[in-house]
């Protein structure tokens, strides 16, 4: 079972990236959908720890960045989603998660992911509109990805605990 693991995460990620870039534009809430890219990462930083998700965090933000309508310097995702996996790993234990650590922990990782992200584009001169602008995508993307988590998360950490469970928690 250890041989799927990065098969496993790899097609989470592309199932997760297509809905993020082509079927949740068309329920855009303000312009914003939900980063399901990051909610895999989490997932797999709660299931496998910090260094397994910060991989994981580079590679689905790297294919985020590439991944068209890409209008912004590529690497910014990538970056992001490293952070979020590391961070969000560092949150695992040994024990079950209760639900509301898991919800804190996406809440958590959501607004540092698209911090990140947003602040990167400040840096590299590559975002547009004011700060206030900027609050409010850090904020709705924060309420679309808590809102998905018990959609999303407790399958995919099955999953990923399945594929590995001596390793796993």
């Amino acid at each position: 079972m250890r041989s799927l693991r990065i098969p496993v995460s790899a097609a989470l990620i592309v199932v997760a990236l297509v809905l993020q870039v082509a079927v949740f534009p068309h329920v855009a809430w303000e312009g914003i959908v939900p980063n399901f890219c990051l909610l895999i990462v989490v997932a797999a930083a709660l299931v496998r720890g910090p260094a397994f998700a910060a991989t994981l965090g580079f590679f689905a933000g790297l294919m985020l960045d590439l991944a068209p309508p890409a209008d912004h310097v590529a690497g910014r995702w990538a970056l992001a989603l490293v952070v979020v996996g590391f961070v969000a790993g560092l949150m695992r234990q040994d024990t079950r998660m209760p639900a509301t650590t898991v919800v804190a922990t996406v809440a958590a990782a959501s607004f540092v992911g698209t911090s990140v992200y947003a602040l990167s584009g400040l840096v590299l001169g590559d975002a547009v509109g004011s700060m206030g602008e900027v609050l409010r995508v850090i904020l709705v993307a924060l309420l679309w990805d808590v809102l998905l988590t018990p959609l999303v998360l407790p399958g995919v950490m099955r999953l990923l605990t399945r594929l590995e469970p001596a390793s796993a928690r």
